[in-house]
């Protein structure tokens, strides 16, 4: 494994996002993140698809929530085999799970087009009592303001920069 390898979270009991230098990243990334094969023979790729510059800014709670909504839904649209698409919990970014290993630069491309459609919506998809465990706690226009914010700043392919140990 190289410095710069995403193999790296093969390590058991080792935890990726710990590892990487938080300090040397710049957002907005698109960034393989590590990939797994399952005993089925799949390979599951995980993405760092990072917004705001970690330890700087940080999304507010109902922007994050809605962003979540309108990327699973314009992601899942765009590429298959997504399996999951979910906030971090230091809330500068989402983390995005595939079935199979599409290069970032495709993974960079569906990204930029589902927060474009960001600033289409009206309204939230999912935001209803029935369909969300949080339905109280969305911010559209927030949203809009993040995913144009990142649009204008352009987004790039991150390489994976670990700590040096």
């Amino acid at each position: 494994m190289t410095q710069n390898s995403p193999e790296r979270t093969a390590v058991k009991g080792k935890v990726e996002s710990f590892e990487l230098d938080h300090t040397k990243v710049k957002a907005p990334y698109v960034r393989l993140a590590g990939t797994q094969t399952t005993p089925r023979g799949d390979t599951i790729s995980k993405y760092d698809l990072r917004l705001l510059q970690p330890n700087q800014d940080a999304l507010p709670t109902g922007a994050l929530h809605t962003l979540e909504h309108l990327l699973v839904t314009g992601l899942r649209g765009r590429l298959d085999n997504v399996v999951d698409v979910s906030p971090m919990g230091c809330r500068t970014g989402f983390y995005m799970a595939v079935i199979d290993e599409p290069q970032p630069e495709k993974i960079m491309q569906v990204f930029q087009e589902a927060l474009a459609d960001v600033s289409t919506y009206t309204s939230v998809p999912g935001r209803s009592e029935l369909e969300c465990g949080n339905a109280r706690d969305h911010d559209l226009e927030g949203a809009k303001r993040y995913a144009a914010q990142v649009l204008d700043q352009g987004l790039h392919v991150q390489d994976t920069i670990y700590l040096e140990r």
